[in-house]
């Protein structure tokens, strides 16, 4: 009966595991505001990234205000903007506000949204930091004063996508709950083993196949996110850069666990050899 109980709360473990830990990643890398924020805020120093996103911001510019005799003087000033923007020493600080900015409409009740953010795409990136920031700079080298907006938006992804981002919300905490279960299910097994090694053993063996399965389930979900165009093109490098570098985050998670798993396994190996009924066998 004590086989029983163990072995069956080592499989409930194992299943709770394999549930709770990318639920705990989700919730603190994409779901928490700072999560989310530390782990994109590395793309806005990509090279790349930053030109194309300076483009599009400083292209949203209205400069309709600017009398038709200056318009030409104003364009060069536009597009040195765009050059220079990632080099402004505000740039890093916009472009964190802006993650917050789109966390906060993504992340928001969609009967809240500005009419602007379209409630149907898992995500909504507001560049108006980034603007204000452009406007400044523009500002500054023509003279001329232009009014920065409240709001810039850039949608991302595709139609549904919004019920995926509510489910997240909502089920992304539990993850913490289920690794408190799992933690109580591996316990009990240890305590009603009559053999621990055999615990320990199967706790690493379940641990490394559920490295595994997490390193497939990584790349098919950002298989499926990059293919899903969204038909903007800074959108779009936004996405596949958050895409690589949330894999990459994910990935030290999964690490991790391999590691603790393969010390279990050689601890159980290491108790069952040197434990005394295996030393009487063997005489």
């Amino acid at each position: 009966m004590r086989t029983f109980v163990s072995a069956v709360a080592v499989i409930l473990g194992v299943l709770l595991s394999a549930v709770a830990v990318p639920a705990i990643w989700l919730d603190r890398n994409v779901v928490q505001e700072d999560g989310f924020v530390a782990l994109a805020a590395p793309l806005g120093k990509d090279g790349a990234f930053q030109q194309r996103l300076a483009a599009s911001a400083v292209g949203t510019i209205d400069t309709g205000a600017i009398p038709q005799a200056l318009a030409g003087l104003v364009q060069p000033v536009l597009e040195a903007a765009a050059g220079s923007l990632a080099g402004l020493p505000g740039y890093q600080a916009a472009w964190e506000e802006t993650l917050r900015r789109s966390h906060r409409l993504s992340f928001a009740d969609p009967r809240t949204l500005p009419p602007e953010a379209n409630s149907t795409t898992s995500l909504t990136l507001d560049v108006a930091p980034l603007v204000a920031l452009g406007v400044q700079e523009i500002s500054r080298a023509s003279g001329l004063q232009l009014d920065a907006p409240n709001q810039t938006l850039i949608n991302i992804g595709q139609s549904s996508q919004r019920q995926l981002v509510e489910r997240l919300s909502a089920y992304a905490p539990m993850g913490y709950i289920l690794a408190i279960a799992a933690g109580v299910a591996f316990a009990l097994a240890l305590l009603s083993a009559r053999r621990r090694w055999a615990v320990l053993f199967s706790a690493g063996v379940a641990g490394l196949l559920l490295a595994g399965l997490w390193t497939s389930g990584s790349q098919l979900a950002g298989d499926a996110v990059r293919g899903a165009a969204s038909g903007n093109g800074v959108a779009d490098m936004f996405k596949n850069e958050f895409v690589a570098a949330a894999s990459h985050n994910f990935s030290t998670w999964i690490q991790a666990t391999a590691i603790t798993s393969g010390v279990l396994l050689v601890a159980g190996v290491v108790i069952r050899i040197a434990s005394p009924g295996r030393r009487r066998t063997t005489r």
